[in-house]
C-alpha cells in the first residue's frame, strides 16, 4: 500500500492556482487552494467545480497568503469544505485581506461578463472561521491519522511575510512543498531555509529556466529610472503587488527619500489593499531579518517617509491624475491584469515623457507581460491605449529564486531525494529546470500534469 497519493489539483505546469491533494493514512488534506491568474480562460477556470469531493477533506494547509494560493479557498468552502485550516499568523491575517479584496473583484468580473461569482463575502467570512489553527516556524504540528501520526514542520520560506515550506514526516517518509521561494536575501525577510533530509520534493519553478540579471544593483537601477523620468517633467507608474512588492517599495523609498537620493516628488501609495497589507507587516515586525527589525526598534517607520501620500477611496485615487507635478505612483495588480493601475496607465502610457517600472513576474497573456515584450498598442478598459511611456523591466524585485538559487536549494537534500516534482511554473520553465535537476544534481525529476496523480510507496 502507497504511503502517500498525491492529485496536482492546479499548479502543474502553471505558475498559479497551487492546489495539490495529499490522501494517506486514511485522510484527505489539501496544500493551497488558489486562484489561477493571468491566462486567458482564467475565468471559466476557477468558476470550474473541483476535481475532488471538497466535503471529503480534512485539513488544508496554506504556504502562504498569495492570491493564487489562498484565492479558491472561499468556493472550496462554498462547495462544501468544513474541515481545519492551518498556516502561520501572518498568512492567515493577509489571507482574509486578500479574499475579501479578491471577492469585490471577481464580483465586477462577473458583472462585467454576465454570470455568477464563484463565491461570495459569506463564503470568505466563513473560511476565516475555519482559519484558527496557527503554527510557527520549525515547531511540529502533530496531525493524527488512522493509523499514525504526521508531523508538519513548516519553514521559512523567505517570499513573502509568513510564507512557509511545508514539511511532512509521516512514517519513515519526509516529503515538502515549497509553496513559492523567496529571493534570498530579500529586503525584508529571513533568507530561505534549506531543507535537508527529504526523500520527495515538490518545487515551484516560476524563474526555472532564467536567472535575475539585475539582483545585486535593483535599487540604483529603480533611483536611475525615477531620475530619468522626474527630471524631464514625467510620472512614474509602479505596478505592484499588494503583498510584499508593495511594501519593499515602500522601505526602497524610504530610503531614497530620507537620504535624498531621488527627487522630492509626491509619493501616492494607490492600494487599499496594499494599505491594509503594511499594516499587517507593521504587526509582524518581529518576523523581519534582525537588521531590518533593529532598525524598526531604533525608531525608523520603513514604510512611511514625507512625500507618502496613501489613497484608500476612490474619489482620492481619481484626483491623483489631478496632480499635474511629476510624481510617482504605486498601484495595484502587479501584472496589470486589474486594479488600479489600470486607470493611471490609459493616462500616462501615452505619454513619452512619463515611464512604467515592472519590478515583478508579469504572467503569460497579461497585460504587464505585453509591456515587458514591448507592445506599443494595448487595450485598456476596451480603449485603445499607444504605448509612448518608457518602460523600465527591473527583473532583480522578483520574490521567487531564479534557476541558479532553485537548483541550490534543491542540492540541499541531494544525498536523500528519491525524486522531484517540478510544479508551479510555465512549461518551458518547469521541463529546463527538471532537465537541470537531472543532469546536474543527478536526481529523478518529473513535471506532472493537471490532474495527474501519482503514488509515494
Amino acid at each position: 500500500m502507497s504511503t502517500f497519493k498525491i492529485t496536482f489539483a492546479g499548479g502543474a505546469q502553471i505558475p498559479t492556482g497551487s492546489n495539490f491533494l495529499i490522501e494517506f493514512g486514511g485522510k484527505k488534506i489539501l496544500i493551497d487552494c488558489g486562484l489561477v491568474q493571468g491566462e486567458k480562460y482564467s475565468i471559466p477556470m476557477n468558476a470550474a467545480p473541483f476535481t475532488y469531493d471538497t466535503k471529503s477533506i480534512d485539513a488544508l494547509f496554506v504556504t502562504h497568503a498569495h492570491l493564487d494560493h489562498v484565492g479558491r479557498i472561499p468556493k472550496l468552502v462554498k462547495d462544501g469544505f468544513r474541515g481545519r485550516i492551518i498556516s502561520t499568523a501572518p498568512t492567515r491575517d493577509i489571507g482574509e485581506l486578500v479574499m475579501l479584496d479578491s471577492q469585490g473583484v471577481l464580483a465586477l468580473e462577473a458583472k462585467y461578463h454576465n454570470t455568477t461569482p464563484i463565491y461570495e463575502e459569506k463564503d470568505v467570512l466563513q473560511a476565516v472561521s475555519l482559519w484558527k489553527e496557527i503554527v510557527e516556524y520549525e515547531k511540529p504540528f502533530i496531525f493524527k491519522t488512522n493509523d499514525s501520526d504526521a508531523e508538519f514542520i513548516f519553514h521559512d520560506a523567505g517570499h513573502i511575510l509568513g510564507s512557509s515550506i511545508i514539511e511532512i514526516r509521516y512514517k519513515d517518509k519526509k516529503i515538502a512543498f515549497t509553496g513559492d521561494l523567496g529571493n534570498t536575501p530579500s529586503p525584508l525577510l529571513p533568507d530561505t531555509t534549506l531543507v535537508k533530509g527529504l526523500d520527495y520534493l515538490f518545487v515551484e519553478s516560476v524563474y526555472g529556466d532564467r536567472n535575475h540579471k539585475d539582483k545585486d544593483n535593483r535599487v540604483e537601477l529603480l533611483k536611475e529610472a525615477v531620475i530619468k523620468v522626474i527630471n524631464r517633467g514625467g510620472s512614474v507608474l509602479i505596478p505592484s503587488f499588494s503583498v510584499e512588492r508593495t511594501q519593499e517599495m515602500l522601505q526602497v523609498f524610504n530610503e531614497l527619500t530620507e537620504h535624498n537620493k531621488i527627487p522630492k516628488v509626491p509619493i501616492y501609495l494607490d492600494s487599499p489593499l496594499g494599505i491594509k497589507v503594511t499594516d499587517v507587516y507593521k504587526k509582524y515586525d518581529s518576523w523581519f531579518k534582525p537588521e531590518v527589525d533593529r532598525q524598526i526598534k531604533a525608531g525608523d517607520d520603513i514604510f512611511s517617509f514625507p512625500g507618502l501620500i496613501k489613497t484608500s477611496s476612490s474619489d482620492e485615487s481619481r484626483e491623483i491624475n489631478n496632480d499635474h507635478r511629476p510624481k510617482i505612483i504605486i498601484a495595484g495588480s502587479g501584472m496589470s491584469n486589474g486594479g488600479r493601475i489600470l486607470y493611471h496607465e490609459v493616462k500616462y502610457l501615452p505619454d513619452a515623457k512619463s515611464g512604467i517600472v515592472i519590478v515583478g513576474y508579469q504572467a503569460a497573456q497579461t497585460l504587464g507581460r505585453r509591456l515587458v515584450d514591448e507592445a506599443k498598442e494595448l487595450f485598456i478598459h476596451g480603449q485603445k491605449v499607444i504605448v509612448n511611456a518608457e518602460v523600465f523591466n527591473i527583473r532583480g524585485f522578483s520574490a521567487h529564486k531564479d534557476s541558479d538559487n532553485l537548483i541550490k536549494f534543491v542540492a540541499a537534500s541531494k544525498d536523500t531525494l528519491k525524486k522531484v516534482f517540478v510544479i508551479l511554473g510555465e512549461p518551458k520553465s518547469s521541463y529546463f529546470m527538471g532537465q537541470r535537476i537531472i543532469e546536474e544534481l543527478d536526481i529523478k525529476a518529473k513535471v506532472p500534469e493537471k490532474d495527474e496523480v501519482i503514488e509515494i510507496d
